[in-house]
């Protein structure tokens, strides 16, 4: 479990929650089985041979008893090398979504100049991986959450090899727990 912090923008208060599961007073004010995954009635006319019983699949995940929408990695790589190469990066990227068994539904870069850093997004059926390089710091920061059965740690090695980090630090959220 993490801890609450509080984050003011424009004098607004924003209640930040870190670290895990919401408490039952941090929650809204529903019963709990309104949190709880509910099946998705698929329409008769999607298909001419279902019925109005066929569920689709919800992508949620059960693990060590917890079931949960994801797994979201927060990773920082310190002392790395290649930031600023766009290359490197999309290659990386790209075998990251590969091997973490997710499919790559878009990819964008994009470089803030000569000898800078660059940012980009990969979007992914499952959900995402972003990157935000410091190429003059060594410093990359980087955002992979992924639902259903891909498992965002796999990419953490193509990492390593692809930007030589001296240091990396992970993080782990699972999002969406409701058991």
């Amino acid at each position: 479990m993490g801890t609450k912090a509080t984050v003011t923008k424009s004098g607004v208060r924003l209640g930040v929650v870190s670290g895990g599961r919401r408490g039952e007073s941090a929650a809204p004010k529903m019963a709990k089985t309104a949190l709880a995954a509910q099946p998705v009635l698929v329409p008769q006319e999607a298909n001419a041979n279902a019925s109005a019983d066929v569920v689709a699949k919800d992508h949620f995940i059960e693990r060590n008893g917890v079931k949960f929408a994801g797994t979201h990695l927060l990773v920082e790589l310190w002392n790395a090398k290649n930031l600023g190469d766009m290359a490197v990066t999309d290659q990386a990227l790209r075998e990251c979504a590969s091997v973490a068994g997710a499919t790559l539904l878009h990819l964008h870069l994009h470089h803030f100049g000569p000898n800078a850093g660059l940012s980009g997004v990969v979007v992914l059926a499952e959900s995402h991986i972003s990157i935000h390089t410091w190429p003059e710091r060594g410093y990359a920061a980087l955002d992979i959450f992924m639902c259903g059965a891909c498992d965002p740690y796999k990419a953490i090695p193509v990492l390593r090899r692809a930007f030589e980090p001296g240091t990396v630090q992970l993080s782990e959220q699972k999002r969406g727990v409701i058991a």
